[in-house]
């Protein structure tokens, strides 16, 4: 397998047409055609389906590209990691961020960071960890920062804890139960989540169970803070947020917090990489910076 051949399978598979994928790369079609057929016969399957209007990958074809996308990926970190190694502040540094992250400490961090690698890309994402799982299994991202649920696979991550954390309810300014003041108060609410598992009922109902009451009505979970905050604003859902939303100057004027006497304990934020390879040097600068930043927190 050449490296001319990876390069072409890729952008077949990014831009789903051969047209695309040699307009995007500047070479004829007919050379990633031949390239793309000489990998077919390498390997004896067939990795795409041609279609009237492009391209699709078949079944084993869609998973050879993931692993040769995961493995492109940390060559593009090894060159990264040797350029910077060598002072030379070049690459990028993809990472998913949680809104907690996003609001409390990502403004403290990005411009030191851009004073130090002022050349390196930063690709940016929100979301929390079962978002960045598969990400972070592909080598996709090099770090997610954000809460996690309590029990990751030891063998596959190194998980670092930056603080603990709470959380606040929130409702919509005016909300009808805005005077409540206690879980118990509010169980005839309906809640959206963003969840840090897979099923609501998981962060939400323990929660609720330590104070004898039952799992609450659940019948939204977003899958960003935008949405979130969109549905809160609009209607009479309620949400429990990490404490961080309470001094977001976006939401203050539409979002109100209910001051519930119950503590309201949250995941704690960590740092989350893969176990099997060192970060670059400009992703282990970027974390250090969230250490710092996280002081004021823990």
């Amino acid at each position: 397998m050449k490296m001319n051949q990876i390069r072409d399978l890729l952008a077949a598979a990014e831009r789903g047409s051969l047209r695309a994928a040699a307009r995007h790369l500047g070479i004829a079609q007919p050379v990633i055609t031949r390239s793309i057929r000489e990998l077919e016969r390498e390997l004896g399957i067939t990795l795409f389906e041609r279609r009237p209007r492009g391209i699709v990958a078949t079944p084993m074809g869609e998973r050879f590209i993931n692993r040769v996308r995961a493995a492109q990926s940390e060559l593009d970190r090894a060159v990264d990691e040797i350029g910077q190694l060598r002072g030379e502040m070049q690459g990028t540094l993809a990472a998913c961020l949680s809104t907690a992250v996003h609001i409390s400490l990502l403004p403290r961090v990005i411009q030191p960071f851009h004073q130090r690698y002022e050349g390196v890309h930063l690709d940016l994402s929100e979301g929390l960890f079962p978002d960045a799982e598969p990400r972070l299994k592909d080598h996709l991202i090099d770090v997610y920062v954000g809460p996690v649920p309590e029990k990751l696979p030891s063998s596959e991550f190194v998980t670092e804890k930056l603080f603990d954390n709470r959380r606040i309810i929130v409702a919509r300014s005016g909300h009808p139960l805005a005077n409540a003041r206690s879980l118990a108060d509010l169980m005839g609410a309906q809640w959206i989540t963003t969840s840090t598992t897979v099923k609501a009922e998981e962060e939400f109902g323990p929660l609720f169970a330590r104070h004898g009451l039952p799992m609450p009505r659940v019948t939204v979970q977003a899958h960003s803070a935008l949405t979130m905050a969109t549905v809160v604003a609009h209607s009479d859902y309620l949400a429990m947020l990490p404490v961080q939303w309470e001094d977001f100057h976006w939401t203050r004027a539409s979002l109100q917090k209910i001051d519930v006497g119950e503590e309201l304990a949250a995941p704690k934020i960590c740092i989350v990489r893969g176990a099997n390879l060192p970060l670059t040097p400009a992703a282990e600068y970027f974390c250090d910076m969230l250490r710092r930043a996280s002081v004021p927190y823990s």
